[in-house]
């Protein structure tokens, strides 16, 4: 951990950030500076959980997997 990231998504942070530097530079736009600083606001870690985590996990239940349930009566 590194301050409230693992230093995996520091390293992502800071490569999306110098990309992004280097579009406004060039003359593009803020798509990739606003990229950047929605990943680093998803990925924020409290308590070992980040906002990204949780929607990944939503996702994956509400619409990626099967959901099974199995009925039977009760005697």
């Amino acid at each position: 951990m590194l301050w409230l990231w693992t230093l995996g998504d520091v390293a992502v942070i800071g490569i999306a950030l110098l990309l992004s530097a280097f579009a406004l530079a060039q003359g593009g736009g803020f798509t990739l500076l606003i990229a950047a600083a929605l990943y680093a606001f998803l990925t924020i870690r409290v308590e070992g959980n980040s906002i990204l985590d949780f929607l990944r996990h939503a996702a994956a239940f509400l619409l990626l997997e099967q959901q099974y349930y199995e009925w039977s009566e009760r005697n």
